[in-house]
């Protein structure tokens, strides 16, 4: 009984926790807030109008011009009605090229962001893990170079390839994307490689592994979310460019879609084809409007991660 009182004491002498606070609301979410509700109705307001636009390209696509002017958001009937439901996409991807364009571009965008992916991976691995003397510096420099507009390099750019004759040609093009997207791949990618634990490398070197083969067969597999990310990218960005591919492409055999929508734009204006013109419009747009839906979250991730290490 004295066993069981000393314990009954001890436990009636121990002093008495106190429940954690419960953590106060942050201040946007007691109730109504005009900020938040402001942010809210911007946001719906922007994602409808983008909503009605994309309904309006899908829409005009299968109507007639004057079905474009008169009814812009009723449902086309026109070229149903006649059994070519889909004329004005023939139109666009045999009269005015765009078949040969399209194949051009899924080419040229393919080669290029995977040629870009390998070289900056390389560079990113150096740059952050390899110890490179002024490596700050050089990250840095690249980031400078993210932010000069290519537009202030196309002349000289288009001298250069000139003297090479490698204008008007896709592999001159090629290059010209390759070189203007390496800063900011390689800037990205650094960001996935600077988060990979060092102690990787340390046991790979204590196996005697290479610093070539261990960025190969453990680093670089570790950074493959980083790599899709920056090929998703890349393959966005340039399968929407136009400005490089007017200045540096000129015949029809080597135009790329953007290229093609450009030359389509005045004789489609010029013969009233409005409705080839808008069909070659989707044709540009809705490839890689899909693939972002697809990869959206992928891209985000990717993103995320990339700039919070």
């Amino acid at each position: 009984m004295t066993a069981t009182a000393d314990r009954t004491g001890a436990r009636a002498d121990r002093p008495v926790r106190v429940p954690p606070r419960k953590p106060k609301p942050a201040p946007v979410a007691r109730g109504f807030h005009p900020l938040q509700a402001l942010g809210k109705v911007v946001v719906w307001l922007f994602t409808a109008l983008n909503a009605a636009v994309l309904y309006w390209l899908v829409t005009a696509a299968f109507k007639s011009p004057i079905e474009i002017f008169t009814k812009p958001f009723a449902l086309p009937s026109y070229w149903f009605e006649r059994g070519q439901p889909f004329r004005n996409l023939s139109y666009a991807w045999n009269n005015a090229g765009f078949g040969t364009a399209f194949l051009n571009t899924v080419l040229l965008v393919a080669a290029a962001s995977v040629v870009i992916v390998l070289l900056s991976a390389p560079a990113a691995y150096a740059l952050t893990r390899l110890g490179v003397r002024g490596a700050d510096g050089l990250t840095n420099f690249l980031a400078i170079g993210m932010g000069i507009p290519f537009q202030t390099v196309v002349i000289p750019l288009f001298i250069g390839l000139a003297k090479v004759h490698l204008t008007d040609n896709l592999f001159g093009l090629f290059l010209v994307y390759v070189a203007l997207s390496l800063p900011f791949t390689t800037f990205l990618l650094t960001g996935f490689f600077r988060s990979l634990p060092d102690e990787l490398e340390e046991a790979a070197a204590i196996d005697g592994a290479s610093p070539a083969r261990t960025f190969f067969t453990i680093m670089l597999p570790l950074a493959r979310g980083g790599l899709v990310t920056g090929l998703i990218l890349n393959a966005i960005s340039l399968w929407n460019e136009t400005l490089l591919s007017i200045v540096f492409l000129n015949s029809n055999s080597t135009f790329t879609l953007a290229r093609a929508l450009f030359a389509f734009n005045s004789a489609a204006t010029y013969q009233s084809e409005y409705g080839g013109l808008v069909a070659g419009v989707a044709i540009v747009v809705l490839p890689m409007l899909v693939l972002y839906v697809l990869l959206a979250r992928r891209i985000i991730t990717g993103l995320t991660l990339g700039a919070g290490k």
